[in-house]
């Protein structure tokens, strides 16, 4: 059904900060309660299609017709400057930034890597890695204790740095240049991030070329080489791909999932009675938070109509998942955190073709540490008001910088 307003400019500056740390900022839901699609301006200048309804953002993200690739015309950008354009321009795409067969290319060697079967035999092994970081928090005599440090932050890193056959000993480097990287610090320090982690995970591509090991990277390196053609620089971006994504976005899920459930005390009880639930958690944390807003960005390549709007050949559009995980016509009181909504229709993972190629990963890790966590440390409680917590307001993924908790 076409909306009567749907395509109107929107007096509405994205993106916005979210005021309160468990909500979208109250500018989304107007926008969302007066139409799915509207016209909203950049922070960085231009304009953009805004895509607010659940229905709207599906439709958009499973067109073929709209392109992921940031070097087209028209791609909205949060940061838009020549340097930016220069460097992206410069740089061979990432998975991300690829459409149609070039995607679906670049995605199918790797997508087995990520199945649900081979990583089921991963479990006993983040199982493990859980415990031992669990076990230090235990054994430590300073509380408050920082729950990002402690477990937040080096649970995904040592998972994805043995999937993918990178030294642990280097986490330190890659997380600091990670965290510059998706926070709205100077475009300088991006940069100089960027420029910096680029460069390390090149060097360790061409180790992997001349020391494989067992790890993806090595068994993408044996496969090409067994094709006739080793791709240097389509391993650099896809490893940059896999180590930056692998952890930062999982760890702000730990720490904020902790924050959700222990201020939502009868939630939680729910999965410890019966940690069968904890998958449904899983979901609808990912729906409740969704961390990643702003990600889902295209740039249509031909004339489209969706949701009531004519959206042009060459205009931007973002899809807000957030907005749309939070539309009531999805979801019924998106505001309540319900653990037994079962909300696996949610876009925290994106959907269509460029859905999160890591996901499964991500949703075993987060059901691991909630079970693992709140069994062995049910004293577990937050030693900061919630409200007081330092979130990430200025980070493109959101978190919280620090999470002191005690026992």
């Amino acid at each position: 059904m076409t909306n009567s307003v749907a395509g109107e400019r929107a007096d509405l500056e994205v993106p916005v900060e979210r005021g309160c740390p468990f909500a979208p900022p109250a500018a989304y839901e107007r926008l969302r309660e007066r139409a799915p699609i509207s016209r909203v301006r950049l922070t960085s200048g231009g304009e953009a299609w805004w895509v607010s309804g659940h229905e709207e953002g599906r439709a958009v993200l499973a067109d073929p017709r709209f392109s992921c690739d940031k070097r087209k015309e028209g791609f909205p950008l949060f940061t838009l400057d020549a340097a930016t354009l220069r460097q992206l321009r410069s740089q061979p795409p990432l998975m991300l930034g690829m459409d149609g067969a070039e995607h679906a290319a670049a995605r199918r060697p790797v997508i087995g890597e990520f199945t649900v079967r081979r990583l089921a035999a991963l479990r006993p092994r983040i199982q493990d890695i859980v415990d031992r970081f669990i076990d230090d928090l235990l054994a430590t005599d300073q509380q408050p204790a920082d729950l990002v440090q402690a477990l937040s932050l080096p649970v995904p890193s040592l998972v994805i740095c043995e999937l993918l056959g990178v030294p642990y000993s280097d986490h330190g480097f890659f997380q600091s240049r990670t965290t510059m990287m998706v926070s709205r610090t100077s475009l300088e320090d991006r940069q100089r991030a960027f420029a910096e982690l680029r460069a390390y995970i090149d060097d360790l591509v061409t180790r992997k070329e001349s020391e494989p090991g067992d790890d993806l990277f090595s068994r993408q390196i044996a496969r090409q080489r067994r094709q006739g053609a080793l791709d240097h620089a389509g391993l650099v971006s896809l490893a940059f791909l896999l180590l930056t994504a692998g952890h930062e976005t999982t760890a702000n899920m730990i720490s904020l999932g902790v924050v959700a459930l222990l201020t939502h005390p009868q939630q939680l009880s729910l999965i410890t009675a019966n940690p069968d639930k904890t998958p449904m958690a899983v979901e609808e944390l990912l729906r409740y938070f969704t961390i990643a807003d702003g990600v889902t960005s295209r740039v249509a390549t031909e004339d489209v109509e969706i949701g009531g709007a004519r959206i042009k050949a060459g205009e931007g559009v973002i899809v807000s998942a957030l907005s749309a995980n939070w539309d009531p016509a999805a979801f019924k009181d998106p505001a309540e955190l319900d653990v037994e909504r079962g909300a696996r229709h949610h876009l925290a993972f994106g959907f269509g073709p460029h859905q999160c190629l890591g996901q499964n990963l991500a949703r075993m890790e987060l059901q691991i540490v909630f079970d693992t966590l709140f069994r062995r440390v049910p004293a577990l409680r937050l030693a900061t008001p919630a409200e007081d917590l330092p979130f990430k307001s200025d980070a493109v993924v959101y978190g919280v910088h620090e999470l002191p908790v005690t026992w």
